[in-house]
């Protein structure tokens, strides 16, 4: 049976030289690790160092070598663009000397066609003038022949309007305020009719036939108490001034043949 050992209970300085051993055995271990750490951030260094210089000595090479090139380009620009300019300019000489050819053959032909054109001008300003007053001539002659067919026609017995008969006709009666003329003027007690003449009518002329019922009473007020129609006289009809006057309640008066028909079945007291 073996004997047992009996420990002796830990005292302060036991405890406290176990602390200084663990102390100095964790403080080798920082150490040594320290040493290994610094050796390295050490190396690190180094090759961070060499490789910053490394880029340094490269980075100046290649600038070098650029400027080198933007050197050689730079020189390149110069000569090509001065060629260019040189070229460009006996070019613009060219064009400058084949452009004022080529106005002054312009500017010739157009002093010959403008003097030919001023020389037709002057002729056909001539014989339009003759032209214009034969067609005024003519067209007077026209308007008179219009006028005197349609008088003529009133004065036999054509005074019948809207069931009215007018026992006075006046023809070329001129406004006293206005400038206004009235081709013919067919007049009873409390009636006045207005013909407007032409010897071609226009759809335009409507406006100025439905006027005159206006000026017609401030040129001659003492019939401003009177009915007034209106009618349009031509030679020449067609369906749309026909019907225009039919909308404005003026009457149609024309041709038939040998005769002058009335129509004012639709005509409006104005």
């Amino acid at each position: 049976m073996k004997k047992e050992t009996k420990k002796s209970a830990p005292t302060f300085e036991s405890v406290w030289a176990a602390l200084q051993e663990t102390d100095r055995i964790l403080t080798e271990k920082f150490d040594k690790t320290d040493r290994m750490l610094s050796k390295k951030f050490a190396a690190a260094e180094r090759r961070i160092e060499k490789a910053e210089k490394k880029a340094e000595k490269e980075q100046a090479a290649y600038e070098k070598k650029w400027e080198k090139e933007q050197t050689a380009y730079d020189k390149k620009w110069e000569k090509e663009q001065a060629a260019f300019d040189k070229k460009w300019e006996k070019e613009q000489v060219a064009i400058d000397k084949k452009w004022e050819k080529e106005q002054a053959a312009i500017d010739k032909k157009w002093e010959k066609e403008q003097a030919a054109f001023e020389k037709r001008w002057e002729q056909s300003e001539y014989k339009t003038k003759k032209l214009e007053e034969l067609m005024g001539s003519w067209a007077n002659n026209q308007g008179l022949f219009a006028e005197e067919y349609f008088s003529n026609s009133f004065n036999k017995g054509k005074r019948n309007f809207f069931g009215e008969k007018f026992n006075k006709m006046l023809d070329h009666v001129k406004g006293t305020e206005s400038e206004d003329e009235y081709d013919i003027l067919l007049i009873n007690g409390k009636s006045v009719g207005i013909i407007e003449v032409k010897f071609k009518a226009h759809e335009n002329d409507i406006p100025k036939v439905l006027r005159k019922a206006t000026t017609f009473r401030v040129n001659f007020p003492k019939y401003e108490n009177h009915r007034v129609y209106l009618g349009l006289a031509t030679l020449a009809f067609y369906p749309e001034l026909e019907q225009e006057c039919i909308n404005q309640g003026i009457a149609i008066i024309k041709q038939e043949g040998d005769s002058v028909v009335i129509n004012d079945g639709h005509l409006k007291v104005f």
